[in-house]
């Protein structure tokens, strides 16, 4: 019996173990390839070092031609062509822009898909800290605005609770605001003509990426405790057992 208690609590030990490291965070599924990138090729081009810059460029560029089109991966190629190390950048920075846009525009597309939206505003938030340090160098009070808004929408999203517990109802109104202040903000600052991603705003590949992506589990969802609940219940089973039994 005793081997027996001990081979369910290492079962449960062994569970556990990637549960508590999938905790609800803002960690692995908010990374946002496109971001990490443009972090990396403005420390080459920083080094004129334009050939490892491009390289980079290259393992997003599907990406981009499928979400944004062609027309401005062809502008970014062009200004390597000219080694043009400030065109690079602010058409990266559209592009940057153009990411947010969509991510926040499949959220409100599908907005009851909390767990899906969780994840894709998390990316939108990951893109704009790259931004961020452009913002806050001419603007400081319209980065901590545009944090805020961002704050702003995740909360938009509400939570189911669990047991009923932590509930908080969701607000679509409240969400689409938030991101029309993002959009429209960062449309002026980066002296945009136009945020919108057109018929790629459609693509719902980014909900697909956002479920393939998923490396952290949702307390907030009953359906993730079961597991847990029920190796509780036949550990606290076979532990009324044994000590009856002595």
């Amino acid at each position: 019996m005793r081997v027996l208690l001990q081979s369910i609590l290492l079962l449960l030990f062994t569970i556990m173990i990637p549960v508590e490291a999938m905790a609800y965070s803002y960690g692995d599924p908010s990374e946002e390839p496109i971001a990490i990138a443009y972090e990396e090729m403005v420390s080459y081009l920083d080094n004129e070092n334009y050939g490892k810059a491009e390289e980079l460029f290259g393992t997003i560029k599907e990406e981009i031609q499928l979400h944004m089109g062609n027309e401005i991966v062809n502008k970014v190629e062009e200004a390597f062509e000219e080694e043009d190390k400030e065109a690079i950048k602010d058409h990266m920075q559209t592009i940057l822009v153009l990411n947010i846009s969509r991510r926040l525009g499949a959220i409100e597309e599908k907005f009851d898909e909390v767990d899906k939206n969780k994840i894709l505003i998390a990316k939108a938030n990951a893109t704009y800290k790259v931004l961020s340090p452009a913002v806050q160098n001419e603007n400081p009070e319209l980065d901590a605005q545009l944090k805020d808004e961002f704050e702003n929408a995740l909360n938009a999203l509400g939570n189911p609770g669990l047991f009923g517990v932590g509930e908080k109802e969701s607000n679509p109104e409240g969400f689409k605001t938030s991101k029309e202040n993002i959009l429209n903000d960062l449309k002026q600052f980066f002296d945009l003509e136009s945020v919108d991603v057109g018929h790629y705003a459609a693509d719902r590949s980014e909900e697909e990426s956002a479920s393939n992506t998923q490396t952290w589990t949702d307390y907030a969802q009953l359906k993730n405790w079961l597991p847990i609940l029920i190796l509780a219940v036949i550990i606290i089973g076979v532990v009324i057992y044994v000590r009856r039994k002595r």
